[in-house]
């Protein structure tokens, strides 16, 4: 599989994946999972082949997401069929990648979403720099944080995982390293360097990028991390909406208006997603589940209608339907994340 939207080449004992498709931010398409995969397992069995490198090739951001607009056409047009295809092509890449034998390094530099989440979370490395933004901001566009991202959420520490999830917040470089979704901060001007380094001796990774790390900035976000605690403690949406309302401070009323504007449906999906991946123990079960909740939610009215409010016509103003959390009832809650006919269920590589 090849398409000028990935390179994927090697140097010394590395192999090197570069997104290249600058003007969607590296947005994910099905053809780059592909591409991806195509290489992975390729070099997989190549013993000259230590350790791989994943970055983007050029512009402001390592990855803003996946083809949301495909989705949505799929949702509209063939009964999400291939929107589906889609999903289960890239959890098997996320798969790929968390039980890879060789080490995965991932450079976070600049925007890292959605898609771009889910390739530098079950990297062995995850590198941040002074440009990384990191979010998963799936409740304002009606979907939930897939690609294992209730896997890595549901495993930060306190409820960090929770506001994450439901705010759809950006956190900095520093606040990767701090929050533990990055192992390592480098400035910009080292990553060539680190890049170099790898290539010429890849077993020696942890050891170059220790040696070209900084102390990052204080991370905000750790000022903030008793009061998350404390609002974010309840699985129970309507607990925490009542908790930031009778809070009354400043900081509780920006989150309040935050998640007013997300759809209820996927706040509640993405608080059970959660719950339950903390109980599993294996990464597989996870995106299973994930893959039955996708297919499911790819067919409820918020996906499409979130895409078209903050997408396609910008307007910002979504129609969520249910349209209050109380109306995103357990019943619906357990027809999304229920099993699928056996023949349908994902599964890894």
């Amino acid at each position: 599989m090849t398409t000028q939207d990935v390179h994927t080449h090697t140097h010394g004992g590395a192999g090197h994946i570069s997104l290249n498709r600058p003007k969607a931010i590296h947005a994910l398409t099905q053809e780059m999972d592909h591409a991806m995969t195509e290489a992975l397992l390729k070099w997989r069995d190549d013993p000259a082949i230590k350790a791989v490198m994943i970055d983007h090739a050029e512009g402001r951001g390592f990855c803003a997401g996946g083809d949301i607009a495909f989705l949505r056409n799929s949702a509209l047009t063939d009964n999400a069929v291939s929107g589906r295809k889609f999903f289960f092509d890239e959890y098997r890449l996320n798969h790929l990648i968390f039980t890879y034998p060789k080490p995965v390094v991932c450079f976070m530099d600049g925007i890292t979403m959605g898609g771009g989440v889910g390739l530098a979370g079950p990297s062995r490395y995850r590198v941040a720099t002074e440009n990384t933004r990191l979010a998963m901001p799936e409740t304002g566009i009606g979907l939930f944080p897939d690609v294992g991202g209730g896997w890595y959420l549901s495993r930060l520490k306190g409820r960090l995982g929770a506001f994450l999830a439901l705010t759809g917040a950006r956190l900095d470089g520093a606040e990767c390293l701090w929050s533990g979704l990055a192992t390592h901060y480098l400035p910009h001007e080292n990553l060539a360097e680190a890049k170099a380094r790898i290539a010429q001796h890849p077993e020696e990774i942890g050891v170059f990028l220790d040696a070209l790390s900084v102390e990052p900035p204080p991370a905000r976000l750790a000022a903030n991390f008793e009061t998350i605690n404390r609002l974010f403690a309840s699985d129970r949406y309507e607990d925490i909406l009542a908790a930031l309302r009778a809070d009354g401070g400043e900081w509780a009323a920006k989150e309040l208006a935050t998640l007013a504007t997300k759809s209820p449906q996927t706040c509640k999906v993405a608080l059970r997603q959660l719950a339950e991946s903390a109980r599993l123990a294996d990464f597989a079960d996870n995106m299973r589940m994930e893959y039955r909740i996708g297919s499911r939610v790819l067919l409820r009215p918020d996906f499409a209608e979130g895409v078209r409010a903050v997408i396609v016509d910008k307007d910002n103003a979504p129609q969520w339907n249910p349209a209050t959390p109380e109306g995103v009832s357990e019943d619906l809650l357990d027809a999304i994340f229920a099993p699928l006919p056996e023949n349908e269920e994902w599964n890894p590589l």
